[in-house]
């Protein structure tokens, strides 16, 4: 059976790229068929698998879902990049911005997303959607059609100050539109394991949110060469196999095998 994760996080830079592409490849490493579905219209995770131009692609997520606006058939194998690490992509660029102005005028504009995503369980054992640093409609779209949801979160003041507010709109997809939506977990990055600041962060997260949220036990550490990866088209596994952050995920990928639906 296929399990649909969203990466998710209002904040931008707090690691849900860098997490897409090496669950997706971890995952893929354990003989999982995976699909990496890039929901941001900047297009990271598309440039960080290889793809230096995604604006340049004749077809993306946008079009896919431009395709399902208009009643038209949608293959969902079409279209898709094949990553030499066992991963298939269905790119996102800018054209996705526009579509956001798009769905506002749309019957249904909440599950447009879900219609592709439910021809494509088909196919696949997980399906990992990057989503875009906002909680506008491809957001929603992407939680709207998800069974869980990973929330990375830098282990810093501002990132964890929106936490609730994810928390509060994921709880109001699952009342309104997805009543399966569960949250996978909380996921600690960037944490600089020699500073107290980063600890106390830590610390606060498990305090305030382990009751009620899970909170992997996995934090993946603040690394360079993580910073490093977008610019390779690789996995932490290729370009730092040995390194801690490297670990950390395959630790992630464990905890998240253990979840299956």
């Amino acid at each position: 059976m296929c399990k649909v994760i969203a990466v998710a996080n209002q904040k931008g830079g707090v690691g849900k790229t860098v997490t897409c592409v090496n669950l997706g490849i971890g995952l893929a490493g354990n003989d999982k068929k995976v699909l990496l579905i890039d929901a941001d219209p900047q297009g990271s995770l598309t440039i960080s698998l290889g793809c230096d131009e995604p604006d340049s692609l004749e077809y993306s997520l946008a079009t896919a879902m431009i395709n399902i606006i208009n009643d038209e058939s949608v293959d969902v194998r079409h279209g898709l990049i094949h990553h030499a690490e066992g991963v298939d992509i269905l790119p996102g660029n800018i054209e996705l911005s526009s579509l956001e102005i798009t769905l506002t005028g749309v019957i249904s504009r909440e599950t447009i997303l879900r219609e592709y995503v439910n021809k494509a369980r088909a196919y696949y054992d997980y399906i990992i959607i990057d989503c875009m640093p906002s909680l506008g409609m491809m957001t929603i779209n992407a939680l709207a059609c998800a069974d869980s949801v990973l929330i990375p979160v830098q282990a810093a003041y501002l990132p964890v100050k929106g936490l609730q507010q994810l928390i509060k709109t994921i709880g109001r997809i699952k009342r309104q539109l997805n009543p399966n939506l569960t949250i996978e977990g909380i996921l600690i990055t960037m944490v600089d394991h020699r500073t107290n600041y980063a600890k106390d962060i830590a610390s606060q997260i498990y305090d305030v949110y382990s009751s009620s949220v899970n909170v992997f036990p996995i934090e993946i550490p603040l690394s360079v060469r993580v910073a490093e990866i977008s610019a390779t088209g690789s996995s932490l596994y290729v370009y730092d196999p040995k390194g801690k952050a490297a670990f950390a995920y395959t630790e992630l990928i464990k905890e998240v095998m253990s979840h299956a639906v």
